[in-house]
């Protein structure tokens, strides 16, 4: 490919959404991350913001970026091709954002992550506030986990127990924030992705609720033990229920998402997952 100085800098829109979406392709294919930023929804979602910047080299889009200044702090998620990395255009992208971002603040988010761009960051004063690992489990495979004593496993009702046993499972985390019922299982309930049928709910010998498990197409999306069932099987029991049902089902892979902190990471990798890349969010003040 040919030098920065015959770059074509300018706005993006809709009628760019394959170019963009080539673009999101070609980093994930290197970097790996977040596979439905391969998508067009999420492209548009991330990128067309309320302002946009671009670089072309002939019809190819090379980088772009996009930052919603609409909020506080503003937003951004910016890419730059494989090929062309290393001749300071991620400089630019990021010199550009924080131009239009306003006084309140960038954010930025990136659902392909690369070593690159974090020094970048750091660079520039950048702290990153989240960082999460995309796992894939190809379903030719499957765990064996069997049964914990006494623990029996149904399809879980959208009701109150079941988030009941979210708010259980998660209110000891770190930043945990409580969502209200009606809107954490109308989330789900909404979801034209989402899967009764393997979303499952997890019951001690006494009938009470130890654990939960919520999946979306062929995601895991969130995975749960109440504290005093937590080390006795539960989690690693309901998703190799999962992975058996998608498999039954036809699909070839399963994904989840885990931060980077924590420790159930460890589990999903005993039972099969493997790394497909991170997704990272940096905060400047």
């Amino acid at each position: 490919m040919g030098g920065t100085d015959a770059l074509v800098w300018r706005e993006f829109g809709e009628d760019d959404l394959a170019a963009l979406t080539g673009l999101a392709q070609a980093c994930l294919a290197t970097d790996g991350g977040l596979p439905l930023f391969g998508r067009t929804p999420l492209v548009r979602a991330r990128l067309l913001q309320t302002r946009t910047h671009g670089a072309w080299s002939g019809g190819d889009l090379v980088a772009a970026v996009g930052v919603g200044a609409g909020r506080t702090p503003a937003t951004a998620t910016g890419l730059v091709h494989p090929a062309w990395r290393g001749r300071g255009l991620g400089g630019a992208l990021l010199d550009w954002a924080e131009k239009h971002a306003g006084a309140g603040g960038l954010l930025v988010t990136t659902e392909t992550w690369n070593a690159g761009a974090e020094e970048l960051f750091a660079q520039r004063g950048y702290t990153r506030t989240f960082l999460e690992w995309v796992l894939r489990h190809d379903l030719d495979a499957l765990p064996e986990v069997a049964a914990p004593d006494g623990v029996t496993v149904e399809p879980a009702a959208l009701g109150p127990e079941l988030f009941a046993t979210y708010r259980a499972s998660f209110a000891d985390r770190p930043g945990f924030v409580e969502p209200e019922a009606d809107e954490w299982l109308g989330d789900l309930r909404d979801d034209e992705d989402f899967r009764p049928e393997l979303t499952l709910l997890a019951r001690g010998p006494e009938g009470e609720a130890t654990g939960f498990v919520t999946v979306l197409d062929n995601w895991i999306d969130q995975v749960g033990v109440v504290p005093g069932w937590r080390g006795r099987r539960v989690g690693a029991y309901l998703v190799a229920r999962v992975l058996r049902g998608l498999a039954d089902a036809g699909a070839d892979a399963a994904w989840l998402c885990v931060n980077d902190d924590n420790p159930a990471a460890g589990l999903y990798r005993r039972l099969g997952f493997r790394d497909f890349g991170r997704r990272a969010r940096y905060l400047h003040d």
